[in-house]
């Protein structure tokens, strides 16, 4: 049996972010980012190439031998033999630096488009940690509203139970009608059953808590009871500007329109010119150490090429893919205006839904006190026979459903507040 561990709502946030793997999986795409935009920042430096090259050739060339004829007394005469122009076997070692000069500003705007990437990662890690919270505390409060529902339901079960043996003693002495022993054991079943569907729903609450916290489905859970509140102080207005000065998702995605925008202008890149500088080295021979041999007339050189290249017809091509990018900027824009309002709805939502809590939390509290003396009165009454059965069991049921109300008030006041705060995208622990 696996040791009973005790959660406070602190510790299992902190199981959570610990535990959880998007926000592993979050981190590692930081990592993944920071590596493409240093990747991209090396292109502005030279590049170095060295290449060992090997060519055998079907046949060497030779220049030919010629013959110069006497001339007395001075000359005698003789034949010149042919040299090698180019030998059979050739090998080549050859160094080059290679750096960019312009690029159509498509390095820069290569690297302004990596350094977004890498900033909108680091967002999404911290959206994720806030999803994470959110997750947590929200299988928190669930779990603890499941168990008070069950304590409810449980005193219920008890009580009707009681009011059944009671209805039984007074039908055995017949003071009251059959049918209202009958009712009593209706009732009694129908609280029976509605514990088998609460004992169902506090163990998928369990398993829920334990997923959040990757911990075996099946392991048991103790966590400390929150009762106390406290009121959401602030405003709508307030929220309203928290939410559009920190929400990530809006930060987001006006990075994800900036990069839009960058994308486009690198596929501009192709309507002008790129420039390149090229230094290289040679170095040839006859045999695998390259230091010349017959037929090689330069064993060292080198030379620098400045090159300017310009595709300027490739059909539309280039004009074609920049109105692609344009289409992206513009889904972009829609999508942030989009989300503006959405967020807008999100945030009101969750403020309104808190404001409905904090009402019904004070207004069930008068109703409890209320209801536990109306079924306290009702049963001294029933007692002495000035009330019914019917009379007994519609006050635990009033009871029971005030009690089940002000729990759900309770702890939707707990979740509708981390949901705001969400939605403001603000770590809270309440």
């Amino acid at each position: 049996e696996e040791p009973l561990e005790v959660f406070t709502l602190e510790q299992t946030i902190k199981r959570a972010l610990t535990a959880n793997l998007d926000l592993r999986r979050s981190k590692e795409a930081v990592k993944e980012a920071t590596a493409i935009r240093n990747r991209q920042g090396t292109n502005f430096f030279p590049t170095l190439t060295a290449t060992y090259r090997y060519t055998h050739y079907n046949e060497e060339m030779a220049s030919p031998s010629f013959t110069i004829p006497p001339s007395p007394p001075f000359f005698p005469g003789g034949t010149i033999p042919g040299y090698v122009l180019r030998p059979e076997d050739e090998y080549a070692f050859v160094f080059t630096v290679t750096q960019p000069i312009f690029t159509g500003f498509s390095l820069i705007n290569g690297y302004r488009l990596a350094d977004m990437g890498h900033d909108s990662a680091k967002l999404n890690r911290k959206l994720t940690r806030l999803q994470i919270i959110y997750k947590a505390q929200e299988a928190f409060f669930l779990l603890l509203k499941a168990q008070k529902i069950l304590d409810v339901v449980q005193e219920t079960v008890s009580q009707v139970f009681a009011h059944k043996d009671a209805a039984a003693n007074f039908y055995e002495v017949g003071l009251i009608p059959l049918n209202d022993l009958l009712k009593a054991k209706v009732e009694l079943a129908n609280a029976q059953q509605e514990l088998v569907s609460v004992q169902h729903n506090l163990e998928l609450a369990r398993s829920n808590y334990n997923i959040i916290l990757h911990r075996s489905i099946n392991s048991p859970v103790k966590i400390v009871d929150v009762f106390s509140y406290s009121p959401f102080e602030n405003d709508l207005e307030y929220c309203l500007k928290v939410a559009n000065r920190k929400r990530l998702e809006v930060k987001i995605a006006t990075l994800q329109l900036k990069m839009a925008k960058a994308e486009m202008r690198i596929a501009q890149k192709d309507y002008l010119p790129t420039v390149t500088l090229q230094y290289n080295y040679y170095q040839l021979g006859t045999e695998w150490d390259v230091r010349g041999g017959e037929g090689i007339l330069d064993t060292y050189s080198w030379d620098v090429v400045a090159e300017a290249q310009w595709n300027f017809w490739e059909w539309g091509r280039s004009y074609f893919q920049v109105k692609e990018k344009e289409s992206r900027v513009k889904q972009a824009q829609l999508q942030l205006q989009s989300l503006e309002d959405q967020i807008l709805l999100e945030v009101k939502q969750a403020y309104l839904k808190t404001r409905e809590a904090e009402k019904n939390i004070i207004t069930l509290k008068k109703a409890i006190h209320q209801a536990r003396e109306n079924f306290r009165i009702t049963k001294e009454r029933y007692k002495e026979q000035m009330s019914t059965s019917t009379d007994v069991l519609d006050a635990q049921t009033l009871l029971s459903r005030t009690m089940t109300n002000y729990y759900n008030a309770l702890y939707d006041l707990k979740l509708s507040k981390a949901s705001l705060y969400k939605s403001m995208s603000v770590e809270s622990i309440q």
